[in-house]
């Protein structure tokens, strides 16, 4: 297979400049068949979440296509579904570069972008030439100028503009990386964040004649009965999924790496456990009110598999994508179908 000889020419520059260079050479690639010889299949395992018919259980999570620049060559990599974002109403640059390491030893990224995207109308754009018709989600988020208090408006903003687009809409109250975004993820900043959002679905719905599920996207780095206690807002408000998780703030796993002091969100194998834990403890909340997709730290099948026997419906994949390519998926999708017999 081809994707270990791309990774280790594509590893021989700037993490960055990699992924920018892989984005906009992945349609065309996927045009020529390559996606296949790096270990791409479509493997159908049905599935319905939130109304909506998955092909398989196996996604791609948000925040490598923040653009909405490659959504029909990664749709060729085997995935199930594919999110695209973070997008915030209006374009920002992001955090000052370096922003984004690679801690290959332990199959690990920690990355401080900052929501850096082109906004919300330029997505829809690009979104306009996809032919993908498959479950997109389309994840959004607040300006980083926007100060809390005025958080709500953003959101909706950016729901309005992509209800008739997206399957599903997530919103991200849990990036690490811009100032004071997780405390939205707390007490009456949550209750009057869903509150808001609920209100503008049922006006959605009735605008578009279609209705397009929420899901709400949380960190790892909460005890038992903080996530009990969101459990209980997504379960009054009546969203339709919760996201666990994003990445951690915690450092444990990569203590010895030159990278462990970097600022920023850590992803890949280090959050496995806390993402599962964290499924786990919602499972137990939420008891079948809403569905879970798990994501953080799935580097083989038996980790996606893991994230589904915690009580996960669906699952995502981002750092495992990105050492291990579309292996892991085809090794996801079908470790979960053993797992369900």
């Amino acid at each position: 297979m081809l994707y270990p000889l791309a990774r280790s020419l594509m590893f021989r520059f700037d993490p960055e400049t990699s992924h920018e260079v892989a984005l906009h050479t992945m349609n065309i690639a996927s045009d020529l068949g390559f996606h296949k010889l790096m270990g791409a299949a479509e493997i159908s395992d049905p599935v319905e979440v939130m109304g909506l018919s998955f092909p398989n259980r196996v996604g791609l999570a948000a925040g490598l296509d923040k653009n909405g620049i490659a959504v029909d060559g990664l749709a060729a990599m085997g995935f199930g579904f594919v999110e695209v974002g973070t997008v915030t109403p209006r374009p920002q640059a992001g955090n000052p570069k370096p922003r984004l390491f690679r801690l290959p030893e332990q199959s690990a990224i920690i990355n401080r972008m900052g929501f850096n995207n082109d906004g919300v109308d330029h997505l829809l754009k690009n979104l306009q030439k996809s032919t993908y018709k498959g479950i997109l989600g389309i994840n959004i988020g607040k300006n980083k100028d926007t100060p809390n208090e005025k958080a709500n408006d953003d959101y909706l903003y950016c729901m309005r503009k992509v209800y008739d687009r997206a399957s599903y809409i997530t919103v991200n109250v849990s990036s690490p990386n811009t100032p004071g975004l997780r405390t939205l993820q707390y007490g009456e900043s949550l209750n009057s964040l869903l509150d808001a959002l609920k209100s503008e679905q049922v006006r959605q719905a009735k605008l578009h004649d279609r209705y397009v599920p929420i899901a709400v996207k949380i960190a790892p780095d909460m005890e038992e009965e903080e996530f009990e206690l969101v459990a209980s807002s997504l379960k009054a408000y009546e969203m339709d999924a919760v996201i666990a998780t994003n990445t951690t703030l915690s450092r444990e796993g990569v203590e010895g790496s030159p990278f462990a002091q970097e600022a920023g969100g850590l992803s890949g194998a280090p959050v496995r456990n806390k993402s599962t834990r964290a499924i786990r403890i919602l499972s137990n909340a939420l008891d079948g009110a809403l569905p879970i997709i798990g994501v953080g730290g799935i580097t083989e099948g038996f980790d996606a598999a893991e994230k589904i026997e915690a009580g996960a419906s669906l699952v995502q994949i981002y750092s495992g994508f990105i050492y291990h390519g579309p292996q892991l998926v085809t090794d996801s999708v079908r470790a979960i179908q053993a797992l369900k017999g």
